[in-house]
């Protein structure tokens, strides 16, 4: 399993859901998916999603993640990077090159009215659900590793500052109803 067998699979996955269905059901599908692969390739996606997890692992989008959810915890990032990875390569890509850019996903905008949060911890499993179901047992000890980079220091401010968010997540803080 590489990156993009990955995203293949995420894609297929979302395809096979109805549209507008939640995280939980694109996480269990593409679990479902990844379940009838060689035990290889199981164990190979969780080090693909560890390393998404660890590219997006970022300042600029932890800030609008907390706009986004109202708030947001170390967990709570990892299911909100777990939520987007569920939306699949261009919307994740876009997100971690510019966080802005959320403002325009049709489930953020759908989203904002009823501050219904984002994430999805599902999504964080998906080789693990998928290697118990093939094999009854849970992944190898050591099958995976995580870096996560330092985050910048330029974003290193209080996410509760509206304004300074207004400031640098535009789109998204008009999305919101936020007013510097």
């Amino acid at each position: 399993m590489d990156k993009e067998q990955f995203w293949k699979l995420i894609d297929e996955a979302r395809a096979q859901e109805p549209a507008g269905a939640d995280g939980d059901a694109v996480a269990r599908r593409a679990s479902a998916l990844l379940a009838v692969l060689p035990v290889a390739e199981i164990t190979a996606t969780q080090q693909v999603l560890w390393d998404l997890l660890g590219e997006s692992y970022r300042g600029p989008l932890w800030a609008a993640a907390h706009l986004v959810n109202g708030g947001c915890s170390d967990d709570g990032f990892d299911y909100f990077r777990g939520w987007l990875i569920l939306q699949g390569r261009e919307a994740f890509e876009r997100a971690v090159a510019d966080p802005d850019t959320l403002a325009t996903l049709p489930q953020i905008r759908a989203a904002a009215p009823t501050g219904c949060e984002l994430e999805c911890e599902r999504a964080l499993a998906l080789a693990w659900d998928a290697h118990r179901a093939r094999t009854g047992a849970d992944l190898p000890a050591g099958a995976f590793t995580i870096s996560y980079p330092a985050l910048d220091p330029a974003w290193a401010f209080d996410f509760d500052d509206t304004a300074e968010l207004s400031r640098r997540l535009p789109a998204l803080a008009r999305l919101y109803g936020m007013s510097g």
